[in-house]
C-alpha cells in the first residue's frame, strides 16, 4: 500500500484557512517562514475580502497545504507519491523535495499577479457534471467565439469537467449542457480563466521566472498536470509548473496512474475536500480522506494501521 498526498487548487479556499490550522510547531514555523520570505504577515491573506484576490488565494493555498504536509511528516507519516491540482502542484513540488518553499512562494505570488492582471474581470471557471469530454467539446465548438471564448480546463472525472473562459461564453455552454443532459452546472470561485491558451503570455512570463530557480530530482514521484505522468526529474517538474496554466489538468488520468502504481491511501491537505471526494468516487476500493475531517494524530494512526 502506498500513501499519496493531494494538494488542492484554487476554488478550495476558505476564509480563515490559515488561522484555522492545527496548533503544531511545524505549522507555526511554516507560517513564520512564509511571512519572512514574502515580507508580510501571511495571516492577512486569508480574510474573506482578501481572498477576492487571486494572489492572496493562491498564496494561502500554497502555505496551508505545505504546512499540513510538513506537520504530517513530522508526526511520522511517510508519503510515497504527491499530486497537486493547478496551483497545488507547487506545494506538491515542495513536499516532493524538488522545489524549495522559499522559491515557491515568490513564484506563486508572481503567478497570481500575472493571471489577475491578464484578466481582471469578465472571465473565470465553471464546472459541468454529467457529460463526457467529447460531449462538452461539441458544445464548446458550437458556443465559443472570439469575443466570448470557452475551453475545457480540468478533466477531474469522466463526467466532471471544468471549463474556462469568458463568463458570457460559459453561460451559453451551461445552457447547452443542461439541454444535452448535464446533471449540474456551476461557476467556481475562480476569477481567472486558467488551464487554457488564454494564459499563453502568462505562461511565457512565468517560465522566465521559473527558469531562474533551482529544481532537484524529487524524492517521490510527482504527478504532472499536463500529461498525467509520474515525473521523477526536476527539469520535467519545472516544465510542468510553467506550462500547466495553458493546458487542461488531466487529474483523473493522474489518479488512475497512481492507483495502478499502488496508491491506496490518498490524503488531501487542507483546505480541500474535492480531490479526495473525486478519488473515492473514481476508485471505491481505496481510502481517501481530507485533513479537514481528521486531525493530524488521527491521520498518522490511520496510516500506521493501514501500513500494518
Amino acid at each position: 500500500m502506498k500513501v499519496v498526498f493531494l494538494f488542492p487548487g484554487q476554488g478550495s479556499q476558505q476564509p480563515g484557512m490559515l488561522h484555522d490550522l492545527p496548533d503544531h510547531p511545524v505549522i507555526m514555523a511554516t507560517l513564520e517562514e512564509a511571512s519572512r520570505v514574502l515580507g508580510m504577515d501571511v495571516l492577512l491573506l486569508d480574510h474573506e475580502k482578501a481572498l477576492i484576490s487571486t494572489v492572496a488565494t493562491q498564496l494561502s493555498l500554497l502555505i496551508t497545504s505545505v504546512a499540513c504536509a510538513r506537520a504530517l511528516r513530522a508526526e511520522g507519516t511517510v508519503v510515497d507519491m504527491v499530486a497537486g491540482h493547478s496551483v497545488g502542484a507547487f506545494a506538491a513540488a515542495v513536499i516532493a523535495g524538488s522545489l524549495d518553499f522559499k522559491d515557491a512562494l515568490p513564484l506563486v505570488k508572481l503567478r497570481g499577479e500575472l493571471m489577475e492582471k491578464a484578466y481582471p474581470n469578465g472571465y473565470g471557471m465553471g464546472v459541468i457534471t454529467g457529460l463526457t469530454e467529447q460531449q462538452i467539446e461539441v458544445i464548446i465548438n458550437q458556443v465559443s467565439t472570439d469575443a466570448a471564448p470557452v475551453y475545457i480546463a480540468n478533466l477531474n472525472e469522466h463526467t466532471q469537467i471544468t471549463i474556462a473562459g469568458a463568463i458570457a461564453g460559459m453561460m451559453s455552454a451551461f445552457t447547452s449542457a443542461v439541454t444535452a443532459g448535464a446533471h449540474k452546472t456551476a461557476m467556481l470561485n475562480v476569477h481567472v480563466p486558467s488551464h487554457c491558451k488564454l494564459l499563453a503570455e502568462v505562461s511565457v512570463q512565468l517560465s522566465q521566472a521559473i527558469d531562474k530557480v533551482d529544481f532537484r530530482k524529487p524524492n517521490v514521484p510527482y504527478a504532472g498536470n499536463c500529461r498525467a505522468r509520474a515525473l521523477r526529474d526536476g527539469e520535467a517538474i519545472r516544465a510542468d509548473l510553467a506550462q500547466s496554466i495553458i493546458y487542461p489538468v488531466r487529474w483523473h488520468d493522474a489518479m488512475t496512474l497512481y492507483f495502478e502504481l499502488g496508491g491506496r491511501l490518498f490524503i488531501e491537505m487542507r483546505p480541500g475536500r474535492v480531490l479526495s471526494t473525486i478519488v473515492k468516487k473514481s476508485f471505491p476500493c481505496v481510502r481517501a480522506i481530507s485533513l479537514c475531517d481528521l486531525d493530524l494524530h488521527s491521520v498518522t494512526r490511520l496510516v500506521t494501521r493501514e501500513m500494518e
